[in-house]
């Protein structure tokens, strides 16, 4: 096992280089200026250049030619993404070209709200999707199959955006239970511990500031977690349904063993690995930053933060928060190859 894990830690820094060239050259196909759009539009060519000239912007994207024609060796290197990749081997991410802090600053900054926001999700996603899951397998043809079915067909259908407006409208605007965005209540704070608010609160015994956390991650939660309740239920009853059909479910059952037994002891362990497969994944999604949901709710994470680089042509930050994206991804697809093993002793990896 260790050496397997050493291979999958090695093998991730091509993909690593692989992930930082294929950002790099999509974002210097978006047209504009990220000096213009820094200065406006209006701006003067000379305060143009010097922000291009300041931030790296004036020299080619890759590699420098006409340097190269003129037997300048080192000037053939000097371009923007030399001059990136060899701050990311010091572990510097760069500065934000709008803020002027580093990326590495505000990542530490954003991301603990969309690890809560998604943690959240996925839990109720998993609270949810699993029983339904197994209860519709269970029940293979039944009532509760059919709207299980239909309801997992609408969870994956409905748009989150729709989703989100109409928990506003009906939650915020007319009931007044809860708040339509943000992470706490003006003038409520919470020690900083952790960084998530919930579990900071619960920490410092924090009632009132967990109850009002609670009230404005709630609604970002559920519409976030709609997705990957309906794929996890779907996944879990097919994986059942699969299961329960095999020689050795049918001779546990004929052995007198009671239908929770049967179910949650044999089946279930059996059915998981397909569905640890769909969490990983769903899990990777989620805290890359659900971005229409942080915009709706105004949540103050990397979802949110990356739209509005985009928009502003702020290349450090897209190219930071894409980098950590790719590594959450690298890694919970590592812990899920591993978590096999553990599920089923007949996997291994050496």
């Amino acid at each position: 096992m260790g050496k397997y894990i050493l291979k999958r830690l090695i093998s991730v820094i091509p993909t690593l280089i692989g992930v930082t060239l294929i950002i790099f050259l999509f974002q210097r196909l978006i047209p504009g200026d990220p000096a213009v759009a820094m200065l406006g539009e209006h701006a003067s060519e000379e305060n143009v250049a010097r922000i291009r000239e300041q931030f790296g912007l004036d020299k080619p994207p890759f590699l420098n030619r006409d340097a190269l024609v003129e037997g300048d060796l080192a000037g053939f290197f000097d371009s923007q993404y030399v001059r990136y990749f060899e701050r990311l081997l010091h572990f510097d991410l760069g500065d934000s070209i709008h803020r002027r802090i580093p990326v590495v600053d505000t990542i530490k900054e954003r991301f603990p709200a969309t690890i809560e926001l998604a943690l959240l999700a996925m839990l109720i996603a998993l609270i949810v999707g699993i029983p339904i899951g197994i209860l519709s397998a269970a029940r293979r043809n039944s009532f509760i199959d059919g709207v299980t079915r239909i309801g997992s067909l609408i969870g994956v259908s409905i748009p989150i955006f729709w989703l989100g407006i109409m928990e506003i409208m009906f939650f915020s605007v007319m009931l007044k239970w809860l708040p339509s965005g943000g992470r706490l209540s003006p003038g409520m704070t919470i020690e900083p511990v952790t960084n998530l608010l919930l579990l900071d609160a619960l920490l410092t015994g924090n009632g009132p500031g967990f109850w009002d956390a609670l009230k404005h991650i709630i609604m970002p939660a559920i519409a976030l977690a709609t997705i990957p309740t309906a794929i996890i239920t779907r996944m879990t009853r097919s994986s059942m349904l699969d299961v329960l059909q095999e020689d050795y479910i049918r001779t546990a059952s004929a052995k007198g063993l009671g239908e929770r037994v049967v179910l949650f002891r044999h089946a279930l362990k059996n059915a998981f690995l397909p569905v640890i497969t769909i969490i990983g994944i769903q899990i990777g999604s989620l805290l890359a930053g659900g971005v229409l949901t942080e915009t709706i709710f105004s949540w103050p994470g990397i979802g949110k933060w990356v739209y509005d680089s985009i928009l502003g042509r702020d290349y450090p930050i897209v190219q930071g928060v894409t980098l950590l994206i790719a590594i959450v991804f690298l890694l919970v697809n590592l812990l899920v190859d591993i978590s096999y093993a553990i599920l089923d002793p007949r996997i291994t990896y050496e």
